[in-house]
């Protein structure tokens, strides 16, 4: 299959479009480079099958493909809070632009939805039926509520046009390439602890988050995917939840970092709780995240660890990293 990518440059764009590669598939990376970095796609430059190109997704887009993955949009507080108009509309726009080429191709549409379509949720774990509790005027919103419109169009193109799509809402992800200044709390946590700086715990420290490793979620998006699956929504995502307080002390442990924990007051709509319910994904795709958290907190650590090195910043303590 021809494969186009949208925000294939990002942190999970990037590692899709290496395993899509890997599968023999040919890939057209997209993306504006808003979020993406040039560097998680270099290794795959040479690829004959790889194809890049510039663009953003609120323009339309005329090219020939079999399958669409609509993963364009940026993912993290600090940058989709920077320009909220622009994370609203590569959302919406985006997601019309191309569930339009999907239906003018024929081509399968894989949507990249998240958790935080669930807002600051009353029930947990969440399920798939779960509507969510949203604030629709926050400062989250313009995330939040792109995303729940974006799914809105992706059934509408379905019901409507008979489009085959694929809807994934994502909770928590980590691993290499992450961005070291996104402001997601895995990695905010490791380079801070990395460089000996407090790490910041808001409110109590109380609220938890469930972590699942960036190749168990990639796994999961290629059985959705690829097979047949009598859902059409999956939430994706590791079950295992662990309060804030307890993750800083874990990576603390494992950096050997001499940072101490602080506490600041907790930002507007910062969700209390975050656990999937995936026994969707595990009936219907034989799917469960096989990497531990530790596992793969390890393994990021290594690539943070690297990452600042090639930086040629010198942090205080990197004689210990």
């Amino acid at each position: 299959m021809r494969i186009l990518v949208t925000g294939g440059a990002g942190f999970l764009g990037s590692h899709l479009s290496e395993r899509l590669l890997q599968m023999g598939h040919s890939v057209l990376c997209v993306d504006n480079f808003y979020t993406g970095n040039h560097k998680n796609i270099e290794h795959l430059r040479d690829n004959r099958n790889f194809e890049l190109m510039r663009h953003d997704v609120t323009f339309p887009l005329y090219v020939e493909v079999d399958g669409i993955f609509n993963l364009a949009c940026p993912a993290s507080p600090v940058h989709y809070q920077k320009n909220p108009v622009q994370t609203f509309k590569t959302s919406v726009h985006g997601a019309i632009n191309m569930l339009g080429l999907a239906k003018r191709t024929g081509a399968r549409f894989f949507q990249a939805s998240t958790s935080e379509i669930y807002g600051d949720p009353t029930i947990s774990p969440q399920l798939e039926e779960y509507w969510g509790n949203v604030n629709p005027i926050g400062i989250r919103s313009c995330y939040d509520e792109g995303k729940r419109a974006a799914e809105t169009l992706t059934f509408d193109y379905h019901r409507q046009f008979g489009l085959d799509i694929r809807v994934a809402r994502i909770f928590n992800t980590f691993g290499p390439r992450m961005d070291l200044n996104d402001g997601r709390v895995i990695s905010n946590f490791i380079v801070r602890a990395l460089k000996n700086e407090p790490l910041t715990i808001y409110g109590a420290g109380a609220q938890t988050r469930s972590f699942c490793y960036v190749d168990d979620l990639i796994e999961a998006f290629c059985r959705f995917f690829f097979n047949t699956p009598d859902s059409k929504i999956m939430n994706l995502g590791n079950p295992m939840p662990i309060d804030m307080l307890s993750l800083a002390r874990e990576i603390i442990d494992l950096t050997k970092s001499k940072s101490a924990i602080v506490f600041g007051p907790l930002p507007s709509d910062d969700p209390q709780q975050r656990e999937p319910n995936i026994e969707r994904a595990k009936s219907e795709l034989n799917w469960n995240p096989v990497v531990s958290r530790q596992e793969g907190l390890v393994k990021t650590i290594e690539y943070f660890k690297e990452a600042i090195l090639n930086m040629g910043k010198n942090f205080p303590g990197q004689d210990e990293i």
